[in-house]
C-alpha cells in the first residue's frame, strides 16, 4: 500500500489512517526510522506490554519503562 503524503516545514508528516490502523499506530506510539540507501522506512516499536511475558523474570513493566526513560534522558 502506497500512499503520497506532504512534509511540513518542521520536517512532519502524517500516517494515513487506514495504515496508522493496520499496525496499530496511536498517539504516544515509538517508531523506527531506519535510512535505507534510496528509502526511509517507519516501523512500530513493539509494546512493552506486548513483550511482558517474556521481560517479567527481570523487571516489571514500570521498572522497564523507568529504564527505558532514563535512558532516553542520557541520550540528549
Amino acid at each position: 500500500m502506497e500512499r503520497i503524503v506532504k512534509v511540513t516545514r518542521r520536517g512532519q508528516t502524517t500516517i494515513p489512517l487506514e495504515i496508522r490502523r493496520r499496525h496499530r499506530i496511536r498517539e504516544g506510539t515509538r517508531l523506527v526510522v531506519s535510512d535505507r540507501e534510496d528509502e526511509i522506512v517507519m516501523r512500530p516499536v513493539p509494546d512493552l506490554e506486548d513483550l511482558a511475558g517474556s521481560l517479567s523474570k527481570f523487571a516489571s513493566v514500570k521498572e522497564i519503562y523507568e529504564i527505558l526513560d532514563e535512558m532516553e534522558r542520557e541520550e540528549e
